[in-house]
């Protein structure tokens, strides 16, 4: 497990007494807007399963001994991974997720011997997509019909995609 640092902001691994955190976050109508992967209604069971998932790369980003977001990074296999993350309602805006990002590409690039990193967001998740290039990440294309939402429309996202030597 791992545990990374940017000046007052930590990505840790998840613990079990995050659950509370994750639930309340989870309840908030933006995030579930640009995640469409939550399950509706999310419960405590979904926070707790969250939480005690193992994933080795899943984690807290917590600033002043408070959880404020999630960051997680997949590894396709090879040398290619993909991250994703939120913000709790409050902390949006603040760069709290740039820094956070920031810190776990370089992890993966220095460290996991990841050549290519990507993200997908929705084309109209503003505050996503100026993450994905305060970052470094450079805009590759459009996956179209390529989120299902549980109200059973789809919507496009945006590809895209990060070397190490574009790392800001």
């Amino acid at each position: 497990m791992i545990e990374l640092r940017d000046g007052a902001i930590s990505l840790r691994p998840w613990r079990p007494d995050d659950a509370p955190a994750v639930y309340a976050a989870c309840q908030d109508a933006e995030l579930q807007r640009w995640l469409p992967g939550i399950p509706r209604p999310y419960t405590e069971d979904h926070a707790r399963a969250f939480v005690t998932s193992g994933s080795p790369h899943s984690l807290a980003v917590i600033l002043d001994d408070r959880m404020v977001g999630s960051l997680g990074l997949h590894l396709a296999g090879g040398d290619t991974g993909s991250i994703g993350y939120w913000s709790v309602r409050e902390m949006r805006g603040r760069g709290i997720m740039t820094r956070a990002a920031r810190t776990l590409c370089r992890h993966a690039f220095e460290h996991l011997d990841i050549a290519r990193l990507e993200l997908t967001a929705d084309p109209d998740n503003t505050a996503s997509l100026r993450v994905a290039a305060k970052v470094g990440f450079q805009r590759e294309g459009v996956l179209r019909s390529h989120l299902a939402h549980p109200d059973g429309h789809r919507r496009d996202s945006v590809m895209f995609s990060l070397l190490p030597v574009e790392l800001r």
